[in-house]
C-alpha cells in the first residue's frame, strides 16, 4: 500500500474490551438444541452471551432444514442432472434443438470458447426457471408495480411481450427501503430543479471537469450524517468495493472475510493480491482463530508479520437476512489491532433509530469502523456508493481510488436525490417524515416475520432486518412459487443455486416503509395460500440463534508468492 495512507493502518487503539464464551448450552452441528425458556413458537429469549458488548436484544434464528426436505431437494436435483444429460444427448445427434450458443463447424478445432459442461446448469436448469428474473418494470419501484407481460414459446429460451401491461402488482422485492424511490413529493421537485440547472449528466472525472459544488456539498452532509470526519462518492455502489479494496491493501497484507459477503467484495479482495482467508458467517470464534493464527504464524513461508489485517463484513447480509455481530467484531478488531471494513448498503438508512445503520443500531461509535462504505442505491432510492471515514483515508483515496480517478462521476440529478433523502432522515427539511418512514418500516419487519414464522414457514435472519428469506428448497418450488405469486399480483424475489447453497433455495422479500398494513395482509394472505399450495410450510417451531455455524478449522488463502 501508498505511504500516503499510513494513517489509516497505524496505532489501532488498545483493546480495552474483551469476549466471552458461549456457557450453557448443548451444541450440536452448530446450532442450539433445547435452550432453556424458550417458548412453543420459537419465540427466543434475548440470549446474554456476549460479555455485556450489546445495548439491545439481538435475536436471530436458522431453522435447521428437516432431514426429509433436505433428501427430496437433493433428490430433485438428482433427476435434473439425469434428465439434462439426456437432453444434451438429444442435442448432441440433433434430435432436438440446441438453443444455446455453440462453436461453429469450421471453429471446432481451435480452443473452445464455450464449455458445454460450465453451461451444463444454464441450459438443462435455470433455463426452466428463468421467466421467473428480469422482469420488465414500467413504473416507479413504490408499494405497487406495473409489468410489462411477456411470454414464451420455446421453453424460456426466448420471450415475446403482448402489448399488455399487469397492473398494481404488490412490490416485495425491491430495495426500496424508506420508500425514497418516488416520483411525487418535494424530492422529485427539488431533482427537477436541479436537471434544469445542471442538466442530466457530468461526462468527466472528479479529478478533470466533473466535481462541481452538488459533490462538495453531498459528501460534506454525508460526513455529518455519519458522524465521521470526511466521505467521498461514488457513481457505482459496486464499484465502491471492488475498485477501494485493492487501494488500501495489497501483497503482504491478510483479509478476513465473511464467507457471505457480496460478490463486489470478493472481487475487490481477489483484485487487491492480499492473501484471502474466510470466517464462517457472523461466527466470532472462527474470526478470533484466525486473527489468531494469523499473528502467530504470520505470512506464509516467511513468517513475516502482515503489514495490515483487514476484516471485511456487510451490515445487512443480503441473502440471509442477519445482521452482523458489529460490538464483537468491534473488540476483536481491537483486541488483535487489526482494520475494520463495513458494507452498509443495505442497513444504511434502514436501521437504527436515527436510520444510520449498523452503527447506530447498536449505538456504537463510528470511529470504531475504519472504513464505512454505503450505498445509495436502496434507503435513498438513488444511485451510487461511498467511502467514510478519517480525513486522511478521504484524502488518500480521492488520489489513489481507481473509482475516483478514472470513473464519471454522479450527475447533479441523482446527487439531490440523495442530498434530499438525507435531509429528510435527519430532520433537516423541517419534517418528522424521516422518523415516521424508519419507524414504519421497523414495525413493517416484525409484523411480517411474525405472522410468516406463524403461518408455518421456515424463515432466516434476524428480526429487525428488512431482508426476509422464505426457505423454498427444492429447484421445482422456486419457479413456481415465483409464478403463482405473480398470478395473485405479487411480485417476489426467489434465488437458487448457485446464489444460495444447493439446498438453501429461498424467496427473498424486501419490506419498505410505503407498505401499509392492508397491503400486507393482502400479500401475507396470499403466500400462506401459495405455502399450502406448494407445500412450503416445513417449520417445526424450532428455532435457534446463531451462535456458531458450523466450522471445520479449513482456510484458504487466494494470493501466494
Amino acid at each position: 500500500m501508498k505511504r500516503g495512507a499510513e494513517k489509516l493502518i497505524e496505532q489501532p487503539r488498545a483493546n480495552g474490551c474483551s469476549l466471552t464464551g458461549h456457557h450453557g448450552c448443548g451444541l450440536k452441528n452448530g446450532y442450539v438444541r433445547g435452550f432453556p425458556g424458550a417458548e412453543p413458537h420459537g419465540q427466543l429469549p434475548h440470549i446474554a452471551h456476549n460479555g455485556g458488548l450489546y445495548k439491545r436484544p439481538f435475536n436471530e434464528a436458522f431453522e435447521e432444514t428437516p432431514m426429509l426436505v433436505a433428501v427430496l431437494t437433493y433428490v430433485g436435483y438428482g433427476v435434473l442432472t439425469l434428465f439434462g444429460y439426456l437432453r444434451d444427448f438429444l442435442r448432441h445427434w440433433k434430435i432436438e434443438r440446441c438453443h444455446n450458443a455453440t462453436e461453429r463447424e469450421e471453429q471446432k478445432d481451435f480452443v473452445p470458447l464455450y464449455q458445454d459442461f460450465e453451461n451444463f446448469y444454464t441450459r438443462n436448469l435455470y433455463m426452466r426457471i428463468r421467466d421467473s428474473w428480469s422482469r420488465p418494470l414500467c413504473s416507479v419501484p413504490g408499494a405497487k408495480v406495473d409489468i410489462l407481460e411477456r411470454v414464451t414459446h420455446d421453453y424460456n429460451w426466448t420471450f415475446k411481450y403482448t402489448g399488455k401491461v399487469i397492473k398494481g402488482v404488490i412490490n416485495m422485492g425491491s430495495y426500496n427501503y424508506l420508500g425514497f424511490a418516488e416520483n411525487t413529493g418535494v424530492r422529485k421537485d427539488a431533482v427537477a430543479e436541479v436537471l434544469s440547472q445542471y442538466g442530466s449528466g457530468v461526462c468527466s472525472t472528479r479529478q478533470e471537469m466533473g466535481n462541481l459544488d452538488k459533490h462538495e456539498e453531498l459528501e460534506t452532509l454525508l460526513a455529518r450524517y455519519l458522524g465521521v470526519e470526511s466521505a467521498l462518492s461514488y457513481g457505482m455502489g459496486f464499484a465502491t468495493n471492488s475498485m477501494n479494496i485493492p487501494a488500501l491493501v495489497g501483497k503482504g497484507c491478510l483479509i478476513l472475510s465473511d464467507e457471505l459477503n457480496h460478490a463486489s467484495l470478493i472481487l475487490g479482495a481477489r483484485l487487491s493480491g492480499a492473501t484471502i482467508r474466510i470466517f464462517k458467517h457472523n461466527n466470532m470464534q472462527s474470526l478470533e482463530k484466525l486473527l489468531k493464527d494469523a499473528i502467530v504464524h504470520g505470512q506464509p513461508r516467511t513468517r513475516r508479520p502482515w503489514k495490515k489485517i483487514l476484516i471485511i463484513v456487510e451490515g445487512i447480509f443480503s441473502m440471509e437476512g442477519s445482521i452482523v455481530r458489529l460490538p464483537e467484531i468491534i473488540a476483536l478488531k481491537k483486541k488483535y489491532k487489526s482494520y475494520l471494513y463495513l458494507d452498509e448498503a443495505h442497513s444504511i438508512g434502514a436501521l437504527g433509530l436515527n436510520g444510520r445503520g449498523v452503527v447506530d443500531y447498536f449505538g456504537l461509535d463510528p470511529e470504531d469502523v475504519d472504513i464505512m462504505m454505503g450505498t445509495f442505491t436502496k434507503a435513498f432510492g438513488a444511485a451510487g456508493g461511498y467511502i467514510a471515514g478519517k480525513k486522511e483515508l478521504i484524502d488518500y483515496l480521492r488520489v489513489h481510488s481507481h473509482s475516483a480517478v478514472y470513473a464519471t462521476s454522479l450527475s447533479s440529478p441523482v446527487i439531490e436525490q440523495i442530498i434530499a433523502s438525507v435531509k429528510c432522515i435527519m430532520g433537516e427539511d423541517g419534517t418528522t417524515l424521516g422518523k415516521q418512514r424508519i419507524q414504519q418500516l421497523a414495525d413493517n419487519i416484525r409484523y411480517f416475520r411474525r405472522r410468516l414464522k406463524e403461518m408455518g414457514f421456515i424463515i432466516y435472519g434476524n428480526e429487525d432486518s428488512p431482508v426476509v428469506p422464505l426457505m423454498l428448497y427444492m429447484p421445482a418450488k422456486i419457479g413456481a412459487f415465483g409464478r403463482e405469486m405473480l398470478k395473485r399480483h405479487i411480485a417476489v424475489v426467489v434465488v437458487g443455486f448457485p446464489a444460495t447453497p444447493i439446498i438453501e433455495s429461498r424467496a427473498r422479500f424486501c419490506l419498505s416503509a410505503v407498505l401499509t398494513k392492508e397491503i400486507l395482509d393482502i400479500a401475507l394472505k396470499e403466500i400462506n395460500e401459495v405455502g399450502d399450495l406448494l407445500q412450503l410450510k416445513y417449520s417445526r417451531h424450532r428455532l435457534v440463534p446463531l451462535l456458531d455455524r458450523p466450522f471445520d478449522e479449513t482456510t484458504y488463502e487466494e494470493t501466494e508468492d
